[in-house]
């Protein structure tokens, strides 16, 4: 969450809730005798700072203690329990005050912003039209559209890249020494060009990028270990909101200042988590960019190195600096992703702590496409620290800039708070993430975890096949660029967004015409309660329009999580309804057939099921897809999975973020909330047609938006949340 104060509250033990008044009658002493008068006057008892203290540990855990804790805590510190009851209040008081003045202060940045952005509107008509005759005097193609701009920003990046090979190669041709001259290039292991002795970047010095890198890094490490006055926990959330009165008097810095724009909203937070996996891995998921994506596939939709700046130590690497580019998304077409350039180092700083910095710098950023900048990194990332037993401890900071997009109501809610891309989110995903390697490298896994699965080598592939089955998934449902997706709306009222694409060699899918639609609602139903519906096989009749004539059977289990709720299954449906009554002939026919006529041996038509589920305390998803019934034995062999065609479907499920119910942060599924609502994304994707020079028609629209459409219509009604 990302909630920013503007409250000053100086350190701790100077606010006014550290003080205890109490009413003392004192002797006038001008009238002494008979006539004598009694005044009350206030008296201020000073809290000691160990007093303070341990009213602080109380009220981190309980910020309203019942009685028997404040006599409990009165006894201790030698207070009465008014006292201890008088500071809670105070304490509460405050806080509540501060989020009230953030809140204002919220209201008149963007009341501003407003005015501004409409006085500049109201300039650039000026401009553009004849004062006389009010028409346009500036032709329609001179605007910049936002395919040129993505063009530009291609070019630039192909430029560099052939600027760097032709430069290896000892060729270059003329007009390209003023941009190459500075370039030592060579290549890593994976024979990419990389720069060594560099000298500059488009314009900007290495010693100067050094400059901001060194200033980052210190408020990075900063703003990861301090706590109040900061950071002040959120009684309401349990969040950490970011004080921004102290952060201005704290990093009054070039790496805070650079490139900061006023009219971009700002979201910061912090969060704090245990993962299963060594520092040294950890460590390498950041530095290696494929790694990077595979780690946080649900988040990243695209990433790559734009050059390495410096390559660090030569063992360990720490000194890594790289710059980046990456397009970050939510599991929806309907939100529009985040693009954006930054730096990352990776930085050892002891024995057992790492420091992965991500920060943007202007001038970069600038000397590719100033008008495409619509998000900044200020000084954000994570510091490791390695525990026992191959744990490592994980602070991760978000702090971000952007120009607000439009966003659609149901989402308003959860990305405006800062919930969608902050900490919390990339925690909660790197701890699920990591949590599957360590499964995958198991090798004492107990048979109750690994039902249907004899050996290691089928363990390790199904899961292997599984995980390129979400990774696919969440690249095939973002809101990207590069996907032209068309909004249709359908009989039922639900909006359906597809698009196409067209295999001609990925073994990994089905080659040819493919087909995706994708729709995202709001239900009045918790997203656990949600999430558990739809992973229960014995419940999978009441939605999935294929399997509509009877149970499937559930031959594979495996366990990959500590939450029941994540593991890999394999069910068979049989006498499942290949021509459903309420879709077209052509629409079930299509999905049928990825599963390429999968058990041709039985007397009934059966089709095998692979399904993944994974859930945390932010989201949950369901991948699910056809498969090939002999390849997927294979598969529970051991055998390689890589050329296994696969298309998947599935479910994202989403708290709705309100407010008025927040999410409780937990990792705990025991204590996560019952309450609330949730926000359900149904993707589809079917081979359309097995030519890929086939053509989309309107049929194939209509057939795949139906799928999309009965399904949700199944849950609505399974789960009595029908509009009617």
């Amino acid at each position: 969450m990302v909630e920013i104060s503007s409250e000053n509250t100086g350190p701790l033990g100077q606010s006014d809730e550290n003080l205890d008044v109490e009413g003392q009658e004192e002797e006038d002493d001008e009238d002494a005798g008979d006539n004598c008068k009694r005044k009350k006057r206030k008296k201020y008892h000073r809290h000691t700072a160990q007093q303070i203290r341990e009213m602080e540990a109380l009220f981190k855990e309980s910020p309203h203690p019942d009685e028997k804790q404040r006599q409990q805590l009165s006894k201790k510190l030698g207070l009465s329990p008014r006292q201890v009851k008088f500071w809670f209040q105070n304490r509460r008081t405050q806080i509540k005050a501060m989020q009230e003045r953030h809140e204002n202060s919220l209201l008149k940045s963007e009341m501003d912003k407003l005015r501004e952005e409409n006085h500049h509107m109201r300039e650039a008509m000026k401009k553009v039209s004849c004062p006389n005759c009010g028409f346009n005097t500036v032709s329609n193609d001179s605007a910049i559209t936002t395919e040129e701009q993505q063009l530009r920003i291609e070019n630039a990046r192909l430029r560099a890249e052939i600027e760097k090979l032709q430069g290896k190669s000892g060729n270059l041709p003329e007009g390209t020494a003023s941009l190459s001259s500075s370039w030592t290039v060579g290549t890593d292991q994976n024979n990419r060009a990389t720069i060594k002795g560099y000298a500059g970047y488009l314009g900007l010095e290495k010693s100067k990028i050094m400059q901001i890198v060194d200033l980052a890094l210190d408020e990075l490490i900063k703003m990861a270990t301090t706590h109040e006055p900061l950071w002040i926990r959120s009684i309401e959330t349990n969040r950490e909101i970011l004080n921004y009165d102290e952060y201005r008097k704290a990093f009054v810095s070039e790496a805070t200042s650079n490139g900061s724009q006023n009219k971009l909203s700002v979201e910061a937070s912090r969060e704090t988590g245990m993962v299963f996996l060594g520092i040294s891995k950890l460590v390498q998921a950041f530095m290696d960019v494929n790694q990077w994506k595979k780690v946080f596939p649900c988040m990243i939709s695209k990433a790559s190195t734009v050059d390495v700046i410096s390559e660090g130590e030569s063992e360990t690497r720490s000194g890594l600096l790289q710059l980046m580019f990456s397009e970050l998304q939510m599991l929806t077409p309907v939100v529009p992703t985040r693009e954006l350039y930054f730096v990352r180092q990776c930085k050892q700083l002891s024995d057992n702590r790492w420091a992965i910095l991500d920060v943007s710098i202007d001038k970069i950023e600038e000397s590719i496409d100033v008008n495409l900048v619509k998000f900044r990194k200020r000084p954000s990332g994570c510091i490791i620290e390695e525990k026992a037993n191959g744990h490592c401890k994980v602070i991760w900071v978000e702090h971000m800039e952007y120009k607000k997009n439009v966003i659609p109501t149901m989402y308003r809610s959860i990305v405006n708070s800062g919930l969608a891309f902050g900490a919390w989110h990339w925690i909660m995903t790197l701890q699920l993430q990591c949590e599957r390697m360590m499964f995958f490298m198991a090798t004492n896994v107990p048979a109750k975890e690994s039902i249907g699965v004899s050996t290691l080598a089928g363990r390790r592939s199904i899961l292997t096949l599984a995980e390129r089955m979400c990774i696919s998934f969440c690249h095939a449902m973002g809101g990207s660029r590069n996907r032209a997706w068309t909004r249709v709306s359908t009989k039922s009222g639900d909006d359906i967004s597809f698009t196409s694409r067209k295999n001609i060699s990925d073994p990994g899918e089905p080659l040819g015409l493919i087909v995706s639609a994708v729709s995202s609602t709001w239900l009045p139903v918790a997203s656990p309660v949600l999430f558990e519906f739809l992973r229960d096989e014995s419940r999978r009749t009441e939605w999935d329009i294929i399997l509509s004539r009877g149970p499937a059977e559930t031959i594979v289990n495996l366990v990959k999580g500590k939450d029941r709720g994540n593991s890999i299954t394999v069910h068979v449906g049989c006498d499942i309804n290949i021509f459903n009554h309420k879709l077209p002939d052509t629409t079930t026919k299509a999905y049928y057939d990825v599963n390429m006529q999968a058990t041709k041996s039985t007397e009934r038509n059966c089709m095998w099921i692979l399904q993944d589920s994974c859930t945390n305390a932010y989201e949950s998803m369901i991948v699910y897809a056809p498969v090939d019934s002999n390849g997927m034995q294979k598969v529970l062999t051991g055998c390689d999975s890589s050329d296994m065609a696969i298309l998947p479907s599935g479910f994202s499920i989403l708290p709705d973020g309100i407010d008025s119910r927040p999410v409780v942060i937990t990792s705990r599924p025991e204590e996560r909330s019952t309450e609330g609502g949730s926000l359900l994304t149904v993707a589809f994707q079917i081979l359309a047609s097995a030519s890929p020079s086939a053509k989309v028609t309107m049929e194939i629209v209509e057939n795949v938006n139906t799928l999309v459409s009965c399904t949700l219509q199944n849950i609505k009604r399974s789960l009595h949340c029908d509009d009617g």
